[in-house]
């Protein structure tokens, strides 16, 4: 039933398909477009009917008619094609088979990089499991490959199996998840789903509708920049600036400090000189009250700074990014519930936890597509120490066919 899983799986992950944040096209990289058109013909084989690609937003879509007379939800799944800005030039998948859940995994010949289980305790959750891992130079690209590969598989089943009733279902496969815009044309009535998950979650059972409200603030410092043997009572320090603005924040309300539902201020990025200093926030929090309140401390950070000198020196830019997927989702749990009772049924035990970051559900639930999230397998996700199981994606697989089959009950 799953034979075509792996297969599927390692092809898609030694195509290179990393987004491009400085980017301005959609999708924001041509190995998207062409990786696009590789699961367009991919899905026409399969026997998935209007299977399109969009132009305007880069999603690859398709659908499996229902083949019950009962009247049912449409169900969308949905997965990225990008990966994360780390290597992903000659992705070079090794397989692990029968992993003790013990033993050091050396992911290069010389032995540099390696999975263990004092830096990885959870390996130890694979004991007898068949593990996909990178060689050490690249990132896997499980996020969210694995997603792919699943969401094709369980389609693959779906049509081979037509005894497993179900309603109709649309597919969709899009780009930039990873540097955060890949939902932002999404064409909602085009897809047609009254509702979707995104196949995008770690470990097994993973099951999210609540993830942060998310910002960005870009800071420009305008410094005054004169000869240090002549500056007292005339140098203005940008640089200086920018270290008095980060400290002005709270200290314990940064990401490394944080756990659970707690927000943060993350500084991303500072450059700059005496004369002009720059610097990258993003802002994060699960309650929207706070959320905002944190973007007005931003702003106040930078009204107290500016109120020593005669005019403005420190300007804040900031826009939101998405929202708490859970003030939509909430309004209608029974798909939660749907996903919930899909894992029970395949003897999984459903991990609910806030999302300390967001997906492309949280602005598909504000377009009016209500799109929780559900586990892909991956482990380590965005860099050369990730991982990931075939037994967890072919659980992942089950979970897909168990939500179609009982959406139809």
């Amino acid at each position: 039933m799953y034979e075509n899983l792996l297969p599927r799986f390692l092809k898609y992950v030694k195509t290179e398909t990393r987004s491009d944040h400085e980017s301005t096209t959609t999708p924001s990289t041509a190995t998207q477009i062409a990786f696009a058109h590789e699961l367009e013909k991919e899905m026409i084989e399969l026997g998935l009917q209007d299977v399109i690609y969009n132009e305007k937003n880069g999603f690859v879509i398709g659908t499996l008619p229902s083949n019950t007379t009962k009247a049912v939800r449409t169900i969308g799944f949905i997965a990225h094609m990008d990966t994360a800005d780390f290597n992903a030039v000659n992705v070079n998948p090794q397989i692990i088979e029968n992993y003790d859940g013990q033993s050091t995994i050396n992911l290069d010949s010389e032995g540099k990089y390696t999975l263990n289980t004092t830096d990885f305790p959870n390996l130890k959750n694979y004991a007898g499991q068949t593990l996909i891992t990178t060689d050490g130079s690249t990132l896997l690209g499980a996020d969210d490959k694995s997603g792919i590969a699943e969401i094709m598989t369980a389609m693959e089943i779906l049509i081979k199996n037509p005894d497993i009733k179900h309603g109709t279902i649309k597919v969709a496969f899009g780009p930039d998840e990873e540097i955060g815009v890949g939902a932002d044309k999404f064409d909602v009535p085009q897809f047609g789903a009254d509702f979707a998950y995104t196949m995008d979650g770690g470990p097994v059972g993973e099951l999210q509708f609540e993830t942060f409200n998310a910002a960005q603030a870009e800071i420009t410092i305008e410094g005054k920049n004169v000869h240090p043997g002549t500056a007292k009572n005339t140098m203005i320090n940008a640089i200086q600036l920018a270290i008095d603005f980060q400290n002005a924040l709270p200290a314990a309300e940064v990401p490394e400090k944080t756990e659970g539902a707690e927000g943060f201020f993350h500084l991303m990025a500072i450059s700059g000189s005496p004369e002009e200093a720059k610097m990258s926030y993003i802002i994060r929090d699960h309650d929207r009250q706070k959320f905002e309140d944190r973007k007005r401390q931003i702003q106040a950070v930078a009204d107290q700074l500016n109120a020593q000198f005669d005019h403005p020196r420190v300007h804040v830019e900031q826009y939101d990014q998405y929202y708490n997927m859970r003030e939509i989702i909430e309004k209608d749990m029974s798909i939660v519930e749907l996903a919930k009772d899909a894992m029970t049924a395949l003897g999984i035990e459903p991990v609910i936890e806030p999302v300390r970051g967001g997906t492309d559900g949280s602005k598909l639930s504000q377009m009016g597509l209500p799109t929780p999230n559900i586990f892909a397998g991956g482990e380590n996700m965005h860099g050369r120490f990730e991982f990931v199981s075939l037994q967890a994606m072919e659980k992942a697989t089950d979970v897909i066919v168990k939500i179609a089959e009982m959406n139809a009950k």
